[in-house]
């Protein structure tokens, strides 16, 4: 009687299956080990725009760290906490009105967050002027906020004798407080604005569009850049607005 021949699924069947599993897993392992020695990106993201993400977690643990030493110093501190409905308000017409310049700062920081999202939009479809000018708008909303700063930490030093280390209307730890929290973020904002102005010069006379050529698409990713970090920090100036002066 004729030997029929073995065919691939009857050698296949006779093969432990521990021993393919095996061999499946090594198989994976090994795909594994090519992709990370190809040097292949797990994600599609650009090396600038994660450096970008990494610079503001880190931001947010800086703030985060002092909106909550904040809390604590407040829920814990013995003197009574000066009423912000009162130190910060500014005389308008005879009449003390709470919080307006701190409403029209908000507002400023929140109208800016329009503007730079529009200039990203029209950055990605090409339109080099219209870019310029937005992220020049933003720039300028910026500065009017450095500018009320300013004027609100005059108000309170001057007038009403506020110190980092005292102050005649309450708890001790209220300048302090104020003071390093309202100081950090403006900082970031005037950093924000110089980055902002440099980014607008540098679109309005076409660097990137020489440096990168016509058929890439990714041509102003350095303006959603640049949007990432000033929506970072019209988001932090939320948190301080409902903490610091809502509280």
């Amino acid at each position: 009687m004729a030997h029929l021949p073995s065919t691939p699924q009857a050698s296949s069947a006779n093969i432990p299956e521990s021993s393919l599993q095996s061999d499946c897993s090594s198989s994976g392992w090994l795909s594994v080990v090519d992709d990370f020695s190809a040097d292949r990106a797990a994600f599609k993201i650009s090396p600038n725009k994660t450096m970008m993400w990494l610079f503001l977690l880190s931001d947010i643990f800086i703030f985060g760290s002092f909106l909550v030493a904040y809390m604590s110093v407040r829920m814990t501190t013995t003197e009574p906490w000066p009423l912000t409905s009162d130190v910060f308000a500014l005389n308008l017409g005879g009449q003390d009105i709470p919080l307006v310049l701190i409403a029209i700062m908000t507002f400023i920081l929140i109208t800016s967050s329009g503007t730079m999202a529009m200039a990203v939009n029209f950055g990605y479809q090409g339109r080099r002027q219209l870019t310029a000018a937005l992220i020049f708008i933003t720039a300028l909303f910026g500065i009017a906020f450095v500018g009320m700063q300013a004027f609100e930490w005059t108000k309170l030093i001057v007038e009403e004798g506020i110190r980092p280390w005292g102050n005649d209307l309450g708890a001790a730890q209220f300048g302090a407080s104020f003071f390093m929290i309202t100081g950090f973020h403006g900082l970031h904002v005037s950093i924000g604005v110089i980055y902002l102005l440099t980014i607008a010069w540098r679109v309005w006379r076409g660097r990137y569009e020489k440096t990168q050529s016509n058929e890439s698409n990714n041509r102003y990713e350095i303006v959603e850049i640049a949007g990432l970090y000033w929506h970072f920090v019209d988001l932090v100036w939320v948190f301080i607005f409902a903490f610091f002066y809502l509280w």
